[in-house]
């Protein structure tokens, strides 16, 4: 399993320089005196910065839940760990293609919803010593309504993924998804489960105003559905802190 790759481009903002005319003073009046007229040009407004107030990938990277928030027995994935660091990275625009379902078993999940990504990232990978179980934790962060309009493809993976074959084992994976409250502004979970498989596996995504919350997990005997919700609920918490 890899996380999502992303190219960090800062977004270069263009200073606009201010135009000054000045006239000359202008012959008095007969008393002598003289009066001086100056007149300034219109001083254009500055491009709006869509990334204003939105928290970088440093900041995101302190909203994760710490290694002591998982479950005993899971270690750190270093090659796992990554973030978009201070910048803001440019989001991809290009039209996503047919939906790679299998992609639902990935810790890039939801790029299967057609999310092309935020503009500042961190994530983290856990998985068990045995390497039979894994967690992942993710916050995206998206400028204006962005982070909605991906929750809303989130909530349309069940209809366009109803099922598919795990790559590994070959076995059909049923997908399910309900709208799940109680964390951040709103949230969706998604389960996975197969006949091949000895536990599913949960996907939760919760928005916490700009940024969306993804959190994959197979830990337990429920699917991985408590430990994904403890999970969550540590990074809305900590995003409500950090805003």
């Amino acid at each position: 399993m890899h996380t999502l790759s992303r190219a960090a481009r800062a977004l270069a903002v263009a200073a606009l320089p201010l135009a000054l005319a000045a006239c000359g003073p202008s012959a008095g009046s007969s008393s002598g005196s003289s009066t001086g007229d100056t007149t300034t040009s219109a001083k254009p407004s500055p491009p709006k910065d869509p990334n204003a107030g939105l928290m970088t990938g440093t900041r995101l990277k302190e909203a994760l839940a710490p290694a002591s928030s998982f479950p005993a027995g899971f270690v750190p994935v270093p090659q796992g760990a990554s973030d978009s660091g201070g910048e803001f990275v440019t989001p991809q625009t290009e039209s996503p293609g047919k939906p790679d379902c299998t992609k639902l078993g990935t810790t890039a999940w939801v790029s299967v919803s057609g999310a092309r990504g935020g503009v500042s990232y961190a994530n983290d990978d856990y998985v068990n010593k045995d390497k039979t179980a894994e967690i992942t934790e993710e916050i995206d962060e998206f400028p204006g309504t962005a982070a909605a309009t991906a929750m809303k493809g989130i909530r349309g993976i069940p209809a366009t993924c109803p099922s598919y074959t795990d790559t590994d084992l070959h076995g059909t994976v049923k997908v399910s998804g309900r709208s799940t409250t109680g964390l951040g502004d709103e949230a969706y979970t998604i389960t996975l489960t197969s006949g091949a498989w000895d536990n599913g596996t949960t996907l939760i995504a919760a928005r916490q105003g700009t940024s969306v919350v993804t959190v994959l997990s197979n830990d337990g005997h429920d699917n991985g559905a408590a430990t994904a919700k403890k999970l969550t609920q540590r990074i809305v918490a900590s995003l409500k802190k950090t805003a």
